[in-house]
């Protein structure tokens, strides 16, 4: 009679490593395991995209349906523009752990518009948001150089510089550890014109802007802010605010706020990309 033989099992840690957080995030999420090798490619979803505007212009995405249940999409720019370096190294923070805490504990999904000089500051929190499922990772441009004239005191990008300013930033990105960062763009400071549209044609994307200001830049008075924001709400709304403590410093604590008053007026928080879907995007 043969002996059963018995396995020796080796158990090893997979941990992520907690770093220390300067930047607008905790720890990394888990990157999510791969598609199995059977799994065809044409199975793989890509992102919903609105189709293009006259021209090739870019489209342009402002809110989602309003007729389709109480959704809301809180969206949230990390901010910092190329120059802003020697401030960074002197100790200005354009990062806001807290906030993204404080969405993780709430269990809210958003959708981060990132600077591809925001991601190259903070590295490890860039990495960290773009790995949770909770977050999707936009484009904010690289320089957050304005791309009109007469920006709110924003330098401003030429024409010939707009498309590989956006360009650069996917490939800050993916040097930081983000891969998959959404095919959706917000201009910085909120301004655009055609030249800008067209500029932007050719990359792809979707510019997404928002149908109700928050109110919170430079703000320090959080219940202000939450009330800008409950009052402003509408099913398919898409809210934008900041994630950068030096610039926005009452967001965190006005989120707390407008988290759960929207849920108890029957509110279910989503990312851009659900919206931006159920308007008919899918390209």
């Amino acid at each position: 009679m043969i002996s059963p033989v018995r396995s020796v099992i080796t158990a090893a840690l997979l941990g992520a490593a907690t770093a220390a957080l300067s930047a607008c995030g905790t720890q990394e999420a888990p990157r999510s395991a791969p598609p199995a090798p059977s799994t065809p490619a044409a199975v793989v979803s890509r992102p919903p995209t609105l189709a293009p505007g006259p021209a090739g212009l870019a489209p342009v995405f402002r809110n989602g349906p309003r007729d389709r249940g109480r959704t809301v999409a809180l969206t949230f720019d990390a901010d910092m523009t190329a120059d802003q370096g020697p401030r960074a190294a002197a100790g200005e923070r354009f990062d806001h752990p807290e906030l993204i805490a404080a969405l993780r504990a709430l269990k809210v999904p958003a959708t981060v518009f990132m600077t591809g000089r925001w991601a190259e500051e903070y590295p490890v929190q860039a990495r960290a948001i773009g790995r949770d499922p909770l977050f999707e990772v936009a484009n904010h441009s690289y320089s957050h150089h304005a791309f009109t004239a007469d920006c709110h005191g924003l330098p401003a990008l030429d024409a010939q510089r707009m498309r590989a300013d956006v360009e650069r930033a996917y490939a800050a990105f993916r040097a930081v550890g983000v891969p998959d960062a959404m095919p959706y763009f917000r201009f910085p400071g909120g301004c655009y014109d055609r030249r800008a549209l067209r500029a932007l044609g050719a990359t792809g994307v979707t510019a997404v802007q928002w149908d109700v200001v928050s109110g919170d830049a430079f703000a320090t008075d959080a219940d202000a802010v939450a009330r800008q924001v409950l009052d402003g709400v509408r099913p398919g709304s898409v809210v934008v605010l900041h994630c950068t403590r030096s610039a926005a410093p009452a967001t965190e604590r006005a989120l707390r706020r407008i988290v759960p008053e929207l849920r108890a007026r029957g509110y279910r928080f989503v990312k851009v990309s659900e919206l931006i879907g159920a308007t008919g995007g899918g390209r």
